[in-house]
């Protein structure tokens, strides 16, 4: 599934972009996300190559971000990909309430491709989810030079941008495939 993601009115983009996202399945835990960025990728801010590591407030500057509601479909689990190779993985017990550290059997694979009018990022990951289908919400946060910030996402019902929302958990993640 490939979704494109819009920019928020009230946090527009200065520079031109199109953004897409996708996840796809690969078993029952194992999710790969794909983040496509278009357009005059030297106006980024592109945070440069680490350690992948586990950090926070990664939204700060240009990241991509997935939110998948749980099994029970009260709380939901919120990821953090950057181009740096950092990550950020949160489960929360209902809306922006009872945060805490989500548990990955291992860091996200994060792979990055870098091109004057593309930027495309991969990250594999394994997460304890159900085999039935889960609602979720792909975004984005680009930085541009000079500091502006715009918010993408598939859906923007705010009046800000809110990630966290769940009527903007409007995507669909397939059920596994049996085995």
């Amino acid at each position: 599934m490939q979704v494109t993601l819009w920019t928020h009115p009230v946090y527009p983009s200065i520079v031109p972009f199109d953004v897409l996202a996708g996840v796809e399945r690969l078993s029952q835990t194992v999710l790969r996300f794909r983040y496509v960025v278009l357009g005059r990728i030297e106006e980024l801010v592109i945070p440069p190559p680490g350690p992948a590591l586990q950090a926070d407030n990664l939204w700060r500057t240009t990241c991509f971000e997935a939110f998948l509601v749980h099994e029970d479909g009260t709380g939901y689990v919120e990821l953090n990909f950057s181009p740096s190779y950092q990550w950020a993985a949160y489960d929360f017990l209902g809306y922006r309430a009872g945060m805490a550290p989500a548990s990955l059997p291992a860091p996200p694979d994060i792979e990055l491709s870098r091109h004057a009018d593309r930027l495309e990022m991969t990250a594999t990951l394994s997460l304890d989810i159900s085999s039935h289908a889960a609602q979720l919400n792909l975004c984005a946060v680009l930085e541009e030079r000079g500091g502006n910030l715009s918010f993408w996402a598939s859906r923007h019902p705010g009046d800000g941008p809110d990630f966290h929302r769940r009527d903007c958990f409007m995507l669909e993640l397939p059920a596994a495939s049996p085995a």
